[in-house]
């Protein structure tokens, strides 16, 4: 029994690491603002408002200069939401249309990530063999982990930790390195699991044995120490286990691996009576663990080795008894997850108004028994397809709300036809207006065009006389013919000097100012031109307006009503697969159940015939001794 235990939590214990969340984006400053529209949704988590502010700003071209950077970006908002096709078929033009390396290789890097974490393990080493350059600081890391993970994936070893040892520089306490202790970790699995047990042992210890700056690190330390533990144990080095277990934490998340190792090392070494002080404490907790019905037969087994019989049969039926009531309570845990309720309560209880491929659980549902749940949700499986499964309820609930906005987008529709009908007369009235205005501002510009072209050709330079000097020429002209009508009147012909003087400086001054005027005047005409032009184009987008707004409203309400037929058939469509989607991940946590039902036969199995043994003993002990006295009493007859 030891021995299984052993290797079934090494196989836990054991495993690769990598970093939480997404590593660091590729740094670079935000040019086109559409552009920081999406990245700002993006950063929230809110990515189904971040493609679709992506692909608006794209569709009207306004992400530039950052073309290529916003479609790697779709690129992998697509991807999360599995669609595989489309997404390669980005990533596939980004790399055909040339551009920069360093685009590309963040394009592949994104894609190799993505796939991982949709256990597409093949399809993500092709692409990370992609990538050709050096990744920005922090993608850089973040791409050997990966390559470490996915070489692990397919039990290359050996592989991993050479990728792995290149990322192993030696760490300083100052400023603790996230991926280097996380590189540590991984490269000491690799190196156990490839045969090379004792340098995989020293970096395990080496992170077994760091400070532990925040919760992620002390949680990788306690991994490590159970690793360490363990491997130690199968190794029949009771006394190393001991040491190394010693270094978890009592609440931590690997504790109750700790406290199982911890007495089954002092049970190896023949000290049982130490084995007790652990598992009388792992006993206590949840037998939602496995670890901990483990636990409640090692108890009594101990006390059968220590020869304290009573208390171990008491163990043993106490054990048989948590063991029925336990299977009672995955029975009713079953059957709320088959009605619906963990779903339910996850729903209610975690409520999300995006879409996204990581989602981060808050609070577990109310169920009958809460504790079953933990080795349910801690499934990649599940998580990847409750996440589906939540990604269909925010289509649905999408597409009720696009249905609600399609029928207010056919009442505002109705709105401005109406509008459109009621200021139509209106229009058409000015319309016979502006018509006649525009005639006669043509005739006048015609006949205004032929005088400003007759005093240019005739050099008439009183044509452009202002008031003053209209008043004046009329003045000159009432003296010169007094003059001519009285040539003998002495008074008026000693005036024809002074009005020859007058005429000719009124003259020179029209001549002066005559370019001047010329010009001024071609200009007000130019206007004119320009104002009667921009009076036909206006009346003729009234009459191109008359004549196709009734047509876009015939074309808008088609659009409405091919959109509603089309979310209408969606709609069923996505709600069939949510309850299809739903119905595959209480599968999943009922046949997880169901293993930990099996799990528990099998120890209540191994319970029942300890407890039989104990009565064989008992019962062959009383025979023993009645068989002793009946000779005694034989022999003194």
């Amino acid at each position: 029994m030891r021995s299984r235990l052993a290797l079934t939590l090494i196989a836990l214990a054991i495993g690769s690491a990598h970093a939480a969340g997404p590593a660091e984006p590729f740094k670079r400053t935000v040019t086109a603002p559409h552009y920081g529209e999406t990245l700002f949704h993006f950063y929230q988590d809110k990515y189904f408002s971040a493609v679709t502010s992506l692909m608006v700003s794209q569709h009207f071209a306004r992400l530039a200069p950052h073309d290529d950077d916003s479609e790697v970006l779709r690129g992998g908002l697509l991807l999360s939401y599995g669609m595989h096709r489309e997404a390669g078929q980005i990533f596939a033009q980004v790399i055909e249309r040339a551009a920069p390396r360093s685009v590309r290789d963040r394009a592949w890097y994104y894609l190799a990530k993505i796939r991982w974490q949709r256990g597409l393990y093949a399809d993500a080493e092709q692409a990370i063999a992609k990538i050709e350059g050096k990744l920005p600081e922090g993608l850089e890391e973040d791409r050997g982990m990966l390559h470490a993970n996915l070489l692990m994936a397919r039990s290359d070893f050996a592989g991993a930790a050479e990728r792995l040892r290149g990322m192993t520089t030696p760490l300083d306490p100052k400023k603790p390195s996230p991926a280097g202790y996380y590189a540590r970790f991984n490269l000491g699995v690799a190196l156990v699991k490839s045969g090379d047990v004792p340098g995989g042992s020293a970096l395990l210890d080496e992170v077994g044995r760091m400070p532990g700056a925040n919760e992620e690190q002390r949680a990788l330390r306690d991994r490590a120490n159970v690793a360490l533990g363990f491997a130690a144990l199968q190794d029949g080095r009771s006394d190393d286990a001991r040491d190394v277990l010693q270094r978890v934490r009592l609440q931590g998340l690997q504790a109750n691996k700790a406290l199982l190792g911890f007495g089954w090392a002092a049970a190896s070494a023949k000290q049982h009576d130490k084995a007790l002080v652990p598992w009388t404490e792992l006993a206590g907790r949840s037998v939602s663990d496995a670890a901990v019905l483990e636990a409640k037969i090692a108890l009594p087994y101990a006390y059968a080795e220590l020869g304290a019989f009573g208390q171990s049969l008491e163990g043993y039926q106490a054990a048989v008894s948590e063991f029925d009531a336990e299977q009672g309570a995955l029975k009713e845990s079953i059957a709320a997850i088959q009605s619906g309720k963990l779903i339910a309560g996850l729903d209610a209880r975690n409520p999300g108004t995006e879409m996204g491929w990581f989602w981060n659980l808050q609070q577990l549902p109310e169920m009958p028994h809460a504790g079953h749940l933990a080795q349910v949700l801690a499934q990649h499986e599940f998580q990847e397809s409750f996440k589906n499964y939540r990604d269909l309820v925010f289509l649905g609930t999408n597409l009720a709300q696009w249905r609600d906005s399609v029928a207010a987008s056919r009442d505002m529709l109705a709105e401005r036809r109406k509008a459109y009908e009621q200021q139509l007369p209106m229009a058409r009235s000015g319309e016979k207006g502006t018509s006649a205005d525009l005639v006669a501002a043509q005739s006048k510009r015609a006949t205004l065009a032929a005088e400003l072209e007759r005093v240019e050709n005739g050099a008439d330079v009183i044509a452009f006389a202002d008031e003053r000097q209209d008043a004046l020429l009329q003045s000159l002209a009432e003296v010169q013919a007094a003059i001519a009508a009285n040539p003998k009147d002495a008074q008026i012909t000693q005036l024809a000097d002074k009005v020859r003087l007058l005429s000719g400086v009124l003259g020179w001054e029209l001549s002066s100012q005559w370019p001047d005027r010329l010009w001024r005047a071609k200009k007000d005409l130019r206007d004119a031109d320009r104002g009667i032009e921009e009076a036909q184009t206006r009346e003729q987008r009234l009459a191109r307006a008359q004549r196709e707004e009734p047509q876009r409203f015939v074309a808008f309400a088609k659009r409405i009503d091919a959109l509603e037929a089309r979310i209408n058939a969606l709609i069923p469509r996505v709600a069939a697969l949510t309850t299809e989607q739903q119905q595959h991940v209480q599968g999943i946590a009922v046949a997880e159940l169901t293993l930990a039902q099996e799990r528990l036969a099998q120890y209540q199995t191994h319970a029942r015939f300890a407890l039989a043994q104990l009565h064989d003993r008992a019962n062959l002990a009383t025979n023993t001794t009645s068989s002793t006295k009946e000779s005694g009493d034989a022999t003194r007859r």
